[in-house]
């Protein structure tokens, strides 16, 4: 069974960083796609950004320029760099491994709160 674990989550001023980091238990991480979403209580889960097994990523929109993903497949663990946080940026986010046709595994989700 695959565990995933957030950390790196709390408040952040706007115009500030923040690096959440995933942990995976197991042995599949390296096989797997991955990547981070966010939430907020009245919207769904949107993609934040993606990185395949060979380092290729994808970022939403509303991150392109500001987001950096990651991930050390030795230390099975994929990072969310995120520079000039806006409010906009506030939700749960939520770390996801995948692989397409296969259900998927998440994480239990960290809270980002960007404000001053």
């Amino acid at each position: 069974q695959v565990q995933l674990v957030e950390s790196g989550g709390g408040l952040v001023q706007p115009g500030g960083s923040l690096r959440l980091s995933c942990e995976a238990s197991g042995n599949i991480f390296n096989l797997l796609s991955t990547g981070w979403y966010r939430q907020t209580p009245d919207n769904q889960r949107d993609v934040v950004a993606t990185i395949t097994v060979h380092g290729r990523t994808r970022y939403a929109d509303s991150v392109k320029g500001r987001a950096t993903i990651s991930r050390d497949n030795a230390k099975n663990m994929v990072n969310l760099q995120l520079d000039n946080v806006k409010t906009e940026d506030t939700a749960v986010y939520y770390c996801r491994l995948f692989l397409l046709g296969k259900p998927s595994y998440w994480g239990q989700g960290t809270q980002v709160t960007v404000s001053s």
